[in-house]
């Protein structure tokens, strides 16, 4: 019992430091970059109102959001702070400006966090094709995996096939040096990684694993993930040659050596200093 409390004690004291220093950091280096001066008055239709016609694909910050069909997962008050991650459904998400959604499966087409299921994937088709259906010029970066330990939907790309169809951007590099306007009427960019299953075919109506990029550490300190982020960042090619999106999460997970594993309780460490420029790396991106 002893050196199991001194551990935890060590844990809180690692967490309050590393919070500090965000913190620090915020105050010196603020949370100015370029474009953080354009506030879109309309959400909803954010990407039409920058110019479709000008609007590059590889210029574009995407706003998404971490495990997002989440909101009713588990049961309320019990299993539910384990595994939610977003309070709000898919639509009411895309309607407040993010576009890019993180949709985990398993084998029976619930989505799942873990190993705590929700409602179906229809769910969320329903609410992106309601979205889509109220815009003109939003696109969707819509990645749908197979979750850890779990096993692959059965006839999946079929399904998603006939559901997203006339709505799918096909694979092609090409994409990324288009504009919004050159790519309209399609409107969702639908990366597939099962986990059983072979990877998508090229050029096909799906992107594979390698269009959608992140360097994930599972870590409840603020600061380190911080830092991993900015690491990870600078590492990536130039944006004018990128032929793939890399995912920045802002993000920090619940450990199993930590006694606090509400995962909005942790998280909350680290979401208030998503806008945060280290004074170190502002040349790099």
């Amino acid at each position: 019992m002893g050196p199991n409390w001194s551990k935890q004690t060590e844990r809180r004291k690692a967490v309050n430091s590393e919070r500090k220093k965000l913190q620090k950091l915020k105050e010196e280096c603020g949370c100015d970059y370029p474009g953080c001066d354009i506030h879109p008055t309309d959400r909803k239709n954010w990407m039409s109102g920058l110019d479709p016609a000008k609007l590059h694909i590889n210029k574009i910050v995407w706003p998404g959001t971490h495990d997002s069909a989440t909101d009713k997962i588990g049961i309320m008050g019990i299993t539910r702070p384990f595994a939610q991650c977003q309070s709000l459904s898919i639509y009411k998400q895309l309607v407040h400006g993010a576009r890019v959604l993180d949709i985990r499966v398993e084998k029976n087409g619930k989505v799942c966090h873990g190993v705590i299921n929700t409602y179906a994937i229809n769910v969320v088709i329903d609410d992106v094709k309601k979205f889509l259906s109220e815009t003109e010029s939003e696109i969707v970066i819509l990645e749908i995996r197979t979750e850890f330990g779990r096993k692959d939907p059965p006839s999946f790309e079929k399904f998603l096939l006939e559901n997203l169809g006339e709505l799918l951007i096909y694979q092609d590099d090409s994409l990324f040096e288009k504009t919004i306007a050159e790519i309209l009427p399609k409107r969702v960019i639908c990366v597939w990684k099962p986990r059983d299953s072979p990877e998508v075919k090229p050029g096909g109506p799906f992107w594979s694993s390698g269009y959608l990029k992140d360097n994930w550490i599972n870590t409840d300190l603020p600061m380190t993930k911080f830092e991993s982020n900015l690491k990870y960042l600078s590492e990536q090619e130039p944006v004018d040659t990128r032929k793939y999106f890399y995912r920045v999460e802002n993000t920090v997970t619940p450990c199993p050596d930590n006694p606090i594993v509400y995962v909005k309780t942790v998280t909350n460490r680290i979401h208030g200093y998503g806008r945060t420029g280290d004074c170190s790396y502002r040349n790099v991106f």
